[in-house]
């Protein structure tokens, strides 16, 4: 009976309230030697009243000590029976099955079971006195009527190591006894709080917090802009921010904090505050007139690949170090010519030469007697051997002066078919390039052309007419 009043108050106990007290009647329930009255509610009614101290351990377990004060009997005719008083002390310890692994810790029904040691100590006249050690067990259950009071139902069974109070001495049996109580319970303490912020550490989910910090229902520090730093550490407590700035943002995740950053909204670098250098050059992009190509300072941050004080965007050569005079290209002869535009840059020229030398006179004279000087055989584009000499001179020009390029026309007089004359003007003009090729001289360096009687020079009524007229002429390009 006490294990039961004891348990009623334990399963009201909780963390907060750690100490409970019990208060419980009922009826003790002989079983030996002269029969058994357990759960046999038509026997004679021997009642007891109880009292209990319990302490809360676990959610699990609780510690109590109770004792019982009541009659103690069993009546199974006028002769067979005896009756006294009987005081129970025990010592026992409850497992509390609402402790969240089998029923939920809040739950308002709460059984459980208990068990014990104790000492029955026994009065009266019909009954040998004396005391006896008892080994309770037990279950019962609880019904929570709010946090603080609860009704409670008990079943204990106690065995003893005596078989004597029953006036059977040595009949054969020890004596036992049910114990079955109803009662109320009730629970009392003040809700633990650790941290003194108000919030029970049953509901705490903070339960460290610093003293005096604001907190909300569940014991945390309230974190107004929710960014996972308590306002009692943020520095910047209506924006959402992070951690590692204590509580401020970094807007564009830079590593350098908003209120430090002169480009909050743009990811940059701490050597420019906050802002970008998006070709890294050491220019930042605000400053930087061509911000995604790497450039130097003396152009604004604009390139000079080549490196000779020309900004790339002004110089037409930006691979190749040149003069400002050649708008950033070289001029290796110093002719005024870019080289990209010298058909000679090797050798000082002239711009209507493009970059070449004026063709001196000597060419000039060598290319003045081919007019002449070339001969072919009657009608046909075969070359005199007499026509060498001139040709062999004509090949050596080209060799000396390799940026020439020569236009080869050939001509006829007026005599004979036109067509036929404009097809002999062709081969002969083949002709002479095929010597020069055979030569040596580069078959790119030459172009032919066939202009039959269409541009004569001459009068082709007369005999000399018509032999100037029947000419080969060379022209130099560049």
């Amino acid at each position: 009976m006490a294990m039961c009043c004891m348990y009623g108050v334990a399963q009201a106990q909780t963390a907060d309230k750690q100490w409970g007290v019990g208060v419980m009647v009922g009826v003790n329930q002989y079983n030996g030697d002269l029969g058994n009255a357990v759960f046999d509610f038509k026997k004679a009614f021997y009642g007891f009243g109880s009292l209990s101290l319990h302490r809360y351990l676990s959610t699990s377990f609780n510690l109590g000590i109770q004792g019982t004060s009541g009659e103690y009997g069993f009546l199974k005719n006028d002769f067979e029976r005896f009756k006294g008083n009987k005081f129970d002390a025990a010592l026992l310890l409850s497992y509390k099955f609402n402790n969240g692994y089998i029923l939920k810790e809040d739950s308002k029904f709460e059984p459980y079971a208990t068990l014990g040691l104790g000492f029955a100590s026994h009065s009266g006249d019909r009954i040998i006195k004396g005391g006896d050690p008892t080994f309770p067990i037990g279950v019962g259950a609880k019904y929570h009527l709010n946090d603080w009071m609860a009704v409670q139902y008990q079943f204990l069974y106690s065995f003893t190591n005596e078989d004597k109070r029953d006036l059977q001495l040595e009949a054969g049996n020890n004596d036992r006894y049910a114990q079955q109580s109803v009662g109320l319970s009730f629970s009392f303490g003040g809700s633990k709080d650790a941290d003194k912020d108000g919030v029970a550490d049953k509901l705490d989910k903070c339960p460290n917090t610093p003293k005096g910090v604001s907190v909300t229902a569940d014991g945390c520090p309230v974190d107004t802009d929710g960014d996972g730093v308590a306002d009692y550490l943020d520095k910047c407590p209506t924006v959402k921010g992070i951690g590692e700035f204590a509580g401020c943002p970094d807007t564009d995740g830079d590593g350098i904090q908003d209120s430090e950053d002169k480009c909050p909204n743009v990811k940059g670098i701490a050597q420019f505050e906050g802002c970008p250098d998006t070709d890294g050059d050491g220019i930042q992009d605000s400053e930087d007139k061509c911000p995604n190509v790497k450039g130097i300072t003396e152009f604004e941050g604009c390139p000079d690949t080549d490196g000779d004080g020309i900004p790339d965007s002004a110089d037409k050569c930006p691979k190749v170090k040149g003069s400002a005079a050649m708008n950033g290209c070289p001029d290796g002869d110093n002719d005024g010519v870019a080289d990209a535009d010298d058909k000679c840059p090797n050798v000082a020229g002239i711009a209507a030469n493009k970059g070449c030398p004026e063709v001196n006179e000597e060419t000039k004279q060598i290319f003045e007697q081919a007019l002449t000087g070339i001969q072919f055989e009657s009608g046909s584009d075969v070359i005199k051997t007499s026509s060498y000499g001139i040709l062999d001179k004509v090949v050596k020009v080209m060799q000396d002066n390799n940026g020439y390029n020569l236009e080869i026309n050939g001509h006829t007089d007026s005599q004979g078919n036109v067509d036929k004359n404009l097809v002999l003007s062709q081969k002969r003009a083949a002709a002479v390039k095929k010597y020069l090729v055979d030569k040596g001289v580069s078959e790119n360096r030459m172009t032919t052309a066939g202009f039959g009687i269409t541009e004569p020079i001459a009068d082709n009524n007369t005999a000399a007419g018509r032999r100037r007229n029947r000419r080969v002429e060379f022209k130099v390009n560049f």
